[in-house]
């Protein structure tokens, strides 16, 4: 069995900062009394709606190897639920394509995409406040795929947008924004 030290070192560094340092702090400011009461984040969701493009196989194939070099998992077809005549969608159909990232990825994709992603977009002066549904989670569009360093010139020929969604386990919106900021997200200041 390895010992507890070699754990550690192969921890992301994102992880290993809020098991050590952040948990207690979020506790703080929270006014928690359990440390098990401290929102974390279970999943981060990567998807790519093809849109209008659903019916072109090479816009999947550049989507799939997009997502593919961003994350280093494999996507998963996305298909409709259900018929709609005017979008000329039928059930069953393929329209995009998602990846879930959980534990160790997930803290590797979300320490990139604070440290290296966001501070490339251009004109950037943080992410928006208003992208939590209510129920802790919070989503951030991006226009094109080509902010991502691990993409080359050619896999950014044809662009697409993409979406990225943290899901956390708290049960509004302000302990989860309490813990994005605490891992270093950069959220824009509010007007008042």
């Amino acid at each position: 069995m390895p010992s507890r030290e070699a754990t550690t070192m192969d921890m992301p560094r994102l992880k290993k900062l809020y098991s050590e340092k952040l948990v207690l702090e979020i506790q703080k400011k929270l006014g928690l009394k359990n440390v098990s009461q401290v929102p974390k984040i279970e999943k981060i969701v990567v998807s790519v709606g093809l849109g209008r493009s659903k019916d072109d196989k090479r816009m999947f194939e550049v989507a799939s190897n997009t997502l593919a070099k961003i994350t280093g998992q494999h996507p998963v077809t996305t298909k409709s639920r259900k018929s709609i005549a005017g979008f000329k969608l039928r059930e069953g159909q393929a329209i995009g394509m998602k990846v879930t990232l959980r534990d160790q990825r997930m803290y590797e994709f979300l320490d990139r995409l604070i440290q290296t992603v966001l501070p490339r977009v251009r004109d950037f002066h943080g992410v928006s406040n208003h992208g939590f549904d209510g129920h802790g989670n919070y989503s951030i569009g991006f226009a094109e795929q080509s902010v991502f360093p691990e993409l080359s010139y050619d896999d950014v020929s044809t662009p697409h947008g993409l979406q990225v969604t943290i899901n956390t386990n708290a049960k509004d919106s302000e302990p989860a924004k309490v813990l994005l900021e605490s891992l270093g997200m950069p959220f824009a200041k509010e007007n008042k």
